[in-house]
């Protein structure tokens, strides 16, 4: 049950009374600020019901851990994984919740054979990717890393070879390590056995400071309540209070206080006069309808690619509707020079995916996914976004599946995908899909510059039946 207080930052506040300014604001403003908080604000309540769902529900099918502490996933996901949409399944998932109230955070990396891929996400409660470390980013050396939140004004100490810096009080750091085959799970837990997470107090060895105060979670929406409830907004304003204001985000946050949203105080939806409740629902519908455009518009058409989607808070620069596009379609997903995204919703004919059709991809000889890392393809049943279950339990086709595929005469690959096996003889190139509809992204990790600037273009799904 929803708790009708909640603690933070050494005060109690309790849900007596809408914010003043709430009460005066007419419906169609209340509905015209609904629907720009939606667009700005999705990322973050789906960040938070995952981070909920991870460090908080100790008794909920995803916990991991509590903040501040490594959790490593020796295997794969599943179509059991049911917390993040669109997942890889390409490289064991390691994962830390970070609460920087208190103190730092240090991180340590082992020494990583430059063959093998892994990196560390760092991701502020905006779904910002403001950091990385990894082969791309600071090559495979071992090193010790600092993560200091928004308030930490210390001195950079011995031994650290970088400090990086987070602007919300929480963050989400997600590893992965690259799985070459069954046979490599052995070696990725060895290396994640080398990754380390303590407090800056601790790996100085002085006393640790005085705790954050302790926060009363409030209990996520469901992925069908972020789209329709007003509720949205008390969760969106209740995350807001750790995120402090960017310098360009000062207009947009007033215009939220107005309806608020964000001021520091809890916003409760069931104090405000129903017309202005009516008025928050449409405005979230007005949201999703646009995105529902742009979706249509410009990612299904090509206009727009997963690398406007996700980055730091300049690569964006204010596109709030590219970084809700990435949240709703694959919150997570990393920054363009770190992994690419072509993205396959038509086919060849501009008509929707579905198994009741037959599909296929070829890859020729000399035109595979550019990348200095490895690539993959990865099918997603809609409309969870989450892998397909099927009796081969196979996910995906990916670079280290190479030597086992059936060659082209002109040493290329054709992979097929579709629902029932397109034969024994090619079923070793078959990507199963489900009975209904269906979306595959394709992944490109470290991409090499012609995948960047488009001289390479991911290959047509041509349907065939």
């Amino acid at each position: 049950m929803m708790s009708t207080a909640f603690v933070v930052a050494g005060s109690q506040f309790t849900l007596t009374a809408p914010y003043a300014a709430a009460a005066e604001i007419t419906a169609d403003e209340a509905r015209a600020i609904a629907k720009e908080a939606t667009i700005f604000g999705f990322p973050l309540v789906d960040n938070y019901r995952v981070q909920h769902s991870y460090f908080v529900d100790k008794g909920g099918p995803e916990y991991k851990a509590d903040w501040n502490t490594l959790v490593n996933n020796a295997r794969v996901y599943t179509p059991d994984d049911k917390a993040i949409q669109t997942p890889n399944s390409d490289t064991p998932y390691s994962y830390v919740g970070a609460d920087l109230r208190a103190e730092p955070l240090v991180f340590t990396v082992p020494e990583i054979d430059s063959g093998r891929y892994y990196s560390l996400q760092f991701i502020d409660l905006y779904t910002f990717n403001f950091a990385y470390v990894g082969n791309r980013a600071t090559g495979n050396e071992a090193g010790d890393y600092l993560l200091a939140g928004p308030e930490w004004k210390g001195e950079t100490p011995a031994g650290i070879k970088d400090i990086i810096r987070c602007e919300t009080e929480f963050a989400f750091i997600l590893y992965r390590t690259q799985l070459f085959g069954p046979d490599d799970i052995d070696n990725v837990k060895k290396i994640q056995e080398g990754y380390a997470v303590q407090t800056l107090s601790r790996f100085l060895g002085e006393p640790a400071p005085e705790a954050a105060p302790i926060v009363q979670f409030l209990p996520p929406l469901t992925p069908d309540q972020q789209k329709t409830s007003p509720k949205f907004f008390e969760q969106l304003s209740f995350i807001l209070q750790f995120c402090p204001t960017h310098p360009s985000e000062v207009e947009i946050k007033e215009r939220f206080a107005k309806l608020g949203i964000g001021t520091g105080k809890p916003f409760d939806v069931t104090t405000l006069k129903p017309e202005i409740v009516d008025a928050l629902s449409a405005g979230m519908a007005d949201a999703w309808a646009e995105f529902k455009q742009f979706k249509e518009t410009e990612l299904d058409t090509g206009k727009r690619s997963s690398g406007d989607s996700f980055g730091t808070r300049e690569h964006l620069a204010g596109h709030y509707i590219d970084r809700m596009s990435g949240a709703v379609l694959g919150i997570y997903g990393n920054s363009k020079d770190e992994a690419m995204y072509p993205a396959y919703f038509v086919d060849d004919g501009k008509k929707p995916l579905t198994g009741n059709a037959q599909y296929t991809l070829r890859l020729a000889s000399g035109e595979l996914p550019p990348v200095n890392a490895f690539w993959s393809l990865t099918l997603y049943e809609l409309p969870s976004s989450l892998l397909s279950a099927n009796d081969l339990n196979r996910y995906l086709i990916n670079s280290a599946m190479l030597p086992d595929l059936r060659k082209d005469e002109d040493g290329g690959v054709t992979v097929y995908i579709q629902h029932q096996s397109p034969g024994k003889d090619k079923e070793a190139n078959w990507l199963p899909a489900p009975a209904g509809p269906f979306f595959m992204a394709m992944r490109l990790y470290w991409p090499k510059p012609e995948a960047l600037d488009g001289r390479w273009k991911a290959p047509a799904l041509v349907r065939s039946v």
